[in-house]
């Protein structure tokens, strides 16, 4: 009994400190994940003392984040939003994975002096950019929803490829003629698998009588865990299934759909901190110095060169402007994800496989610390922010779900064009209005003559058919002031 005590001590002080430092890591610019791993770091064998180094465990339980992680990133993303960048979604995911692979492993080959399948490898688990890490920073630094939709379409679909890839070239048999016919199959039994799933259980959410609002994200949350397992018994990608399954039953008339979402971002809080945490403990700093030079020299081939070609095959069948494309190139964080997947050569005892582990390591520390602060800011470089993007209010009442509404927040940016204009010249859809403005931290309710100003926080209420309507106009206004109808100008992205 004592030790259960001990430990739930130890878990509820860790999970404390997470939150803390989640704050901590908004005001310093820095992502939270780089302090989750700090965390584990000073837990571990450096400083406190605890020893871990359970590789297999490591990877289950890794396994396990990623899943829900998964499920957090598929039920929060708008079909909406995802919908315009679908076809960049999935070339990023799959035709961007190839070039990465190749393109990082002939670099390494002949940099690093690596036969051709450890340098494969390296590129393989290199390639995949991390969930946690997209869907945490890249939904604040303001960019169009088209860009932010491809990039977290990217994240979501691509560790299904990449997770194959690192199995096959992890296994000591040579590769044969039908590994793209296997990896095609495990794709397309995968999404298949998740859009089956998904559609299911939300006619069947929508049908059953629960008797606690709170068993429906429980509920919710079950199937996208159940899209994984089926697809991972029918040796199809769980990853892309659970995925899938999570997008689908995200954008479905879910019933208590605000309290569903709540509870899902709750439990993707939750399995980042635990991942981070976990792999922070796993680490061990002695054996990262040595790792270094590899490292820096995979990350200078993977981000001055492999990263970009990708993105550009993937970008041309989509006359992706250039802007566009370097704010792709630059955004493609790592996170957990490579270094999970580098546990797989390692528990199958693939020479060298500790030093992969040891450089995805310093790698993830390295690139997060560098793309990660200054994505902000080259957002602003390229001119891709948006100052009066509207975005979802996480809402812990079902009172909208049941009036079938949507709350918007939007807060004007300075130089923003919805400056000076009247609350009249605003001309929101039909089923749509600005219920209150927060100008000075006071609050009050506006009238058709109300003047909006720099810095104002406007709260939305519209139908949910109009959202996208009313998310157009804002935009439009926004980029061209009360004229925007005029100028041509209609706020889609």
């Amino acid at each position: 009994m004592g030790d259960v005590t001990g430990y739930l001590g130890i878990a509820a002080a860790v999970l404390l400190l997470s939150v803390i430092a989640v704050r901590v890591s908004i005001r310093l610019g820095l992502p939270s994940l780089l302090l989750y791993l700090g965390i584990g770091v000073l837990l571990g064998e450096a400083v406190v003392g605890i020893q871990f180094e359970d590789a297999d465990l490591t990877r289950s339980l890794g396994t396990v984040a990623l899943v829900l992680i998964l499920t957090e990133g598929g039920l929060t993303t708008r079909w909406t939003a995802v919908k315009p960048a679908l076809g960049l979604g999935i070339t990023l995911s799959t035709v961007a994975v190839g070039v990465s692979i190749a393109v990082t492993g002939f670099g390494l080959h002949f940099l690093l002096d690596m036969d051709w399948r450890t340098a494969l490898l390296w590129g393989a688990v290199l390639s995949s950019t991390d969930a946690a890490a997209v869907f945490s920073v890249l939904r604040g630094v303001g960019v169009g929803k088209r860009l932010i939709g491809a990039l977290e379409l990217e994240s979501g679909i691509n560790d299904a490829p990449v997770y194959i890839a690192v199995v096959l070239l992890a296994a000591p048999d040579p590769i044969s003629w039908t590994a793209p016919l296997l990896m095609g199959y495990e794709l397309i039994a995968g999404a298949v698998i998740g859009i089956v799933l998904g559609w299911l259980g939300g006619i069947g959410l929508r049908r059953a009588a629960l008797p606690a609002t709170g068993l429906y994200p429980l509920a919710t949350v079950a199937v996208c865990l159940l899209a994984y397992t089926v697809g991972d018994l029918a040796h199809a990608s769980g990853f892309l299934a659970v995925y899938i399954a999570a997008l689908v039953l995200g954008n479905a008339r879910l019933p208590h759909r605000a309290d569903t979402l709540s509870f899902a971002e709750g439990l993707g809080w939750i399995a980042q901190i635990g991942l981070f945490v976990l792999l922070g403990l796993y680490a061990s700093p002695g054996r990262l110095l040595d790792a270094l030079v590899p490292a820096l020299v995979a990350g200078a081939v993977l981000v001055l060169l492999a990263r970009p070609l990708s993105v550009l095959f993937a970008a041309a069948p989509f006359r992706v402007p250039w802007r566009e494309q370097v704010f792709i190139s630059w955004s493609g964080l790592r996170g957990a994800v490579p270094i999970v997947f580098a546990l797989i050569p390692l528990i199958q005892g693939v020479q060298g496989a500790q030093q992969l582990v040891d450089a995805v390591f310093v790698l993830v520390v390295v690139l997060t610390v560098v793309q990660g602060t200054s994505l902000p800011w080259l957002a602003k470089w390229l001119g891709l922010v948006r100052s009066g993007e509207a975005h979802e209010v996480q809402v812990d009442s079902s009172a909208l779900d049941d009036l079938g509404a949507e709350l918007l927040q939007v807060r004007i940016q300075p130089g923003s064009k919805l400056h000076g204009v009247y609350l009249s010249e605003l001309r929101l859809p039909p089923g749509s209005s600005v219920s209150l403005v927060v100008r000075d931290d006071n609050g009050f309710t506006p009238q058709p003559t109300t003047r909006l100003q720099e810095h104002d926080q406007l709260l939305v209420v519209c139908t949910e058919a109009m959202r996208t309507a009313t998310e157009d106009r804002i935009r439009a206004v926004d980029r061209a002031g009360r004229f925007a109808r005029w100028k041509g100008d209609v706020g889609r992205p």
